[in-house]
This record gives structure tokens, C-alpha cells and sequence, in this order.
């Protein structure tokens, strides 16, 4: 009896419950979720319009995706590059005083609080919002989409520092306190190795989520290629929208894998 008793007693408890009403929560979610969407078929156009897109994909436009003018997929794929890493390093450079700003172990909690919910407020805004403010500000090119590419990765940014810094080893610097370090030495020596590898992974990591939201920021007239896809797509001129697609693909590709090399170098050393 004692025995079943004390196996009864260190007996794992059963989470079948848990489980069902997990279950039951998610399954309830998503039948009040289809509740607001409507499914249609799509009728013949929209057939059709599919038809000739894959059409046009499959079969794109040559003379314009080898064009090296100001006109073609190079160019254009070099100026919306060149719109992502401006905005990801101007928006890292911000985004370090931010960070430091938001760790509750440098600051007080007034300015911890306040300096967080000034971020949130910054992430909380969509990128195509911020595009079309400073189109409107600096007018329409690039400059407008490295000014919120620069904005928008603040936010993200920002608060992957603080975890950062809030796992700073305090050992080191009370070691380097201990023998008469200066505060300058403290920081150059024993806060700036812990911080570089990790901030320049999260640069890096940024820098490939900015690529694909530059694309998107030439729809309102941020500079890019977004743009020239945007009108393909509006004239149906599907071949083209294949070519710009193939350059798009091949180049997020390219800089997906350097960038994963790059971050496991930083990370494991």
C-alpha cells in the first residue's frame, strides 16, 4: 500500500488535459477565425490571368534581365542592395544608444520604460506607412528608403542589442575594476568584445530582412525595384515581371547563404 502510495506520489502528472483544452482553444480560434474570410473560386479572368502569369514567369524577358542599364534587373537590384545596407548600418548605429537606453540593468526604470515604449511606437508603425511619409518629405528615390529602412530597423534591432547586453558577464568587468581599470579600458576591453559578434550577427540578419522590405518600399516610390515590378504587373506585362522575379530570387539566395556563413562565424568564433 505504502508502495502504491509513493508511486501515486513521484507519478509524472498527467497533462492530458492541459492538451485537450489546448486543442480545444486552438480549434475554437480557427473556426471563429474562418468566420471573417470568405472563399470565393476564382471565375474564368482570374483562370486565365494565372495561366498567363506563369506564362510569363516561365517564359521572361531576356533582353531586359541582361540590360546593364540604368533601366535594367541589374541596376536595380544594385540600388535596392545598396538602399538595404544603408538602412540597416544607419539603423544599427541608432539603434545601439536605444539599446543601451532600454536594459533595465544600466538605467533607471523611468528611462527604461519610456525609451521601450518609444520603440514599440516605432515598431508599430508598417514600413509602406514610413515609405509613404518620407516620399512625401524627400521625395521619391532612394534616399526615401534608406531614410526608412533606417527607421524601421530600429525597432527590431534595438531590442535584440538589449538581450545582448543584459547577458554581458559582469566577472570580467569587476575583474578589470578590481586591478585599476579605467572606464574607457572597461568599455574598450571588457564590454566591446562581449558585444561585437553578437550586434554584427543581428546587423547581419537585419541587413537580409531590409533586402526583401526594399523590394517592397519601391511600390510606393522608395527607390528599388519594386517599382518597375509594380508597373509590370499593373500592364500585365508578365515576362517582364518573370525576369525581375528570376534577379529577385538569385539574389535573395546569394544573400541568404553569405549572410548564414557570416553569422555562424560570428556567433561560434
Amino acid at each position: 500500500m505504502d508502495n502504491l502510495l509513493e508511486a501515486k506520489l513521484t507519478a509524472q502528472p498527467s497533462k492530458k488535459r492541459q492538451y485537450l483544452l489546448l486543442v480545444a482553444v486552438i480549434l475554437a480560434v480557427f473556426a471563429w477565425s474562418l468566420t471573417a474570410i470568405k472563399f470565393r473560386a476564382p471565375d474564368d479572368g482570374g483562370a486565365k490571368i494565372a495561366a498567363n502569369i506563369i506564362r510569363g514567369i516561365l517564359s521572361p524577358d531576356l533582353n531586359l534581365l541582361w540590360n546593364f542599364t540604368s533601366q535594367g534587373v541589374f541596376y536595380l537590384l544594385f540600388e535596392t542592395i545598396c538602399i538595404a545596407f544603408l538602412g540597416t548600418i544607419f539603423g544599427a548605429i541608432l539603434s545601439i544608444p536605444f539599446a543601451f537606453l532600454m536594459a533595465p540593468s544600466v538605467v533607471s526604470r523611468p528611462v527604461y520604460i519610456l525609451t521601450r515604449f518609444l520603440v514599440v511606437v516605432i515598431r508599430t508603425v508598417p514600413a509602406l506607412v514610413y515609405g509613404l511619409m518620407f516620399v512625401r518629405v524627400a521625395g521619391p528615390g532612394p534616399f526615401a528608403g534608406v531614410l526608412t529602412m533606417s527607421l524601421t530597423s530600429i525597432g527590431m534591432v534595438s531590442k535584440l542589442y538589449v538581450d545582448v547586453i543584459e547577458d554581458l558577464d559582469r566577472g570580467i568587468l569587476e575583474a578589470m575594476d578590481a586591478i585599476g581599470c579605467t572606464t574607457w579600458e572597461k568599455i574598450r576591453f571588457g564590454i566591446v568584445p562581449q558585444l561585437i559578434a553578437n550586434f554584427s550577427s543581428i546587423t547581419i540578419y537585419r541587413f537580409d530582412m531590409n533586402l526583401r522590405d526594399a523590394t517592397i518600399l519601391g511600390l510606393v516610390g522608395a527607390g528599388g525595384i519594386g517599382a518597375p515590378l509594380i508597373f509590370a504587373m499593373n500592364a500585365y506585362r508578365w515576362h517582364q515581371v518573370g525576369s525581375i522575379l528570376i534577379g529577385l530570387v538569385a539574389l535573395i539566395l546569394i544573400v541568404e547563404i553569405i549572410s548564414n556563413k557570416l553569422r555562424a562565424k560570428l556567433v561560434n568564433g
